[in-house]
């Protein structure tokens, strides 16, 4: 996956990037995309525990930047899955 993607990064570690999805469905919708090269949760390697801190730190972070007193963290797989690399979407229609 090409990190040049032309948006405004709200965090990158060595493990994620996360912004604002191009074309949000909700109030607050922000992607977190892992940089290793992974098509699937399923196939996530659960020993990977720099992404997965990573993670719910960035979510943690995020959460407590933007108020968000509602919000869901969703990530989709097999045919809901509209993008061939691992993503995760944090939204929320209830901002502080």
């Amino acid at each position: 996956m090409s990190f040049l993607i032309p948006v405004a990064r709200l965090r990158e570690t060595s493990s994620l990037i996360a912004f604002h999805h191009p074309s949000p469905g909700y109030k607050f919708h922000v992607l977190i995309v892992p940089k290793r090269e992974t098509a699937t949760l399923a196939q996530l390697d659960p020993q990977d525990t720099a992404f997965l801190t990573d993670l719910y730190s960035t979510v943690q972070s995020l959460v407590d930047e933007f108020h968000l007193q509602a919000y869901r963290l969703i990530v989709n797989g097999g045919e809901y899955q509209d993008f061939p690399h691992l993503h995760f979407h944090l939204i929320s229609d209830v901002t502080g």
